[in-house]
C-alpha cells in the first residue's frame, strides 16, 4: 500500500517497488485509487493499492465532506492494517512505515 497527498510520486514509487522485486508494475493487479473500493476486504484482489491521504489539510465546513473524509481514513486504517507493506510518500520519497 502506498498512501500520500495527489501528485506526490505514489506511482512511481509503487512502479521501483515492483522493479525491486523483478517484476513490472503492468504485470501486477494495482488499485490506482483506494477510494473506489467500498470495503476494505475487496483489497486483497489486489497486489498493490494507491490511496490519497485526505486527513492531513484543513477539516471541510461542509458535514458531508467531513463525513467522506473520515470515511476515507477509516477505509485507509483498515487497509493499512491488512497490508503486508505500507509506504507513505511525499515529494518523490517513499517511507516504510510498516
Amino acid at each position: 500500500m502506498f498512501i500520500g497527498p495527489l501528485y506526490s510520486g505514489k506511482h512511481e514509487a509503487a512502479k521501483a517497488y515492483a522493479e525491486a522485486a523483478g517484476k513490472q508494475l503492468e504485470d501486477l493487479k494495482v488499485c490506482e485509487d483506494a477510494a473506489a473500493l467500498t470495503d476494505a476486504s475487496e483489497a486483497a484482489q489486489y497486489d498493490i493499492i494507491l490511496c490519497t491521504e485526505v486527513g492531513s489539510g484543513l477539516v471541510p465546513v461542509d458535514g458531508e465532506e467531513r463525513k467522506a473524509r473520515e470515511a476515507a481514513g477509516r477505509l485507509s486504517i483498515r487497509l493499512a492494517e491488512q497490508a503486508d507493506e505500507v509506504y507513505r510518500v511525499v515529494c518523490g520519497i517513499a517511507k516504510k512505515l510498516k
